[in-house]
């Protein structure tokens, strides 16, 4: 699945360098974001977040009145703000989500501006990533999970799959994984059906371990 499946776009939210914090809180309130990309004109120079503004605000235990700390609100401008030595983070729309959970991962972000040549054409934030790993997961679906080891052999992830084709049974996905404690990969198995014996009873006869196997109904929405 690529970014451009799932990022924000049409209507991107953004704020200028010289707009206000005023301007910056009105916009992140009323859409309901916590971060707006920075705009020098046309071109994308940075990213300023909610906590950025709390912190460039004045203290709450300021004596001045409402009046005067909007007075202040006003006069701070987002150039202000932004840090000076901000490094810009950016993902393509062709890039796939994993490539914007890596490097949000790595940078501790939890959002970024998507550009294309040189344009910005939207935003990809860790709410889009975990729904997209939700539907590619298929836990939306009723379905049983199925949990095997396997050995680290070519072949042996296919060997499942072809025990679950001959039951007649839709495997919604697989994936695998390197089980530190025990020194081996472990095949999480999503498979079509709620009667999962058995396939477990059929895994085992071909001589896998199974870790654990559970049914659910899902969240079909």
């Amino acid at each position: 699945m690529k970014i451009k499946d799932r990022m924000s776009s049409g209507n991107i939210k953004t704020v200028q360098l010289e707009s206000s914090l005023t301007d910056a809180f009105r916009i992140m309130k009323e859409s309901h974001i916590r971060r707006l990309p920075v705009m020098d004109d046309t071109k994308l120079v940075g990213i300023v977040t909610l906590s950025d503004l709390h912190q460039a605000s004045p203290s709450s235990a300021t004596a001045l009145s409402v009046h005067e700390l909007n007075y202040l609100l006003a006069k701070i401008k987002i150039k202000d703000i932004v840090p000076k030595k901000q490094k810009l983070l950016t993902v393509s729309s062709e890039d796939f989500i994993e490539t914007a959970a890596r490097i949000m991962r790595q940078h501790t972000v939890g959002g970024l501006p998507v550009v294309d040549e040189g344009k910005l054409v939207g935003i990809i934030t860790e709410t889009d990533i975990f729904d997209a790993f939700i539907d590619i997961l298929g836990f939306k679906k009723p379905h049983s999970r199925i949990d095997v080891y396997i050995v680290d052999r070519p072949g042996a992830l296919g060997d499942l799959i072809g025990i679950i084709s001959c039951k007649g049974i839709s495997l919604l996905n697989t994936i695998a994984y390197y089980d530190r404690s025990r020194g081996m990969y472990k095949a999480i198995l999503r498979v079509e059906a709620l009667a999962y014996e058995p396939i477990v009873e059929e895994i085992k006869n071909k001589g896998y371990e199974v870790d654990s196997a559970m049914a659910t109904s899902g969240e079909d929405n």
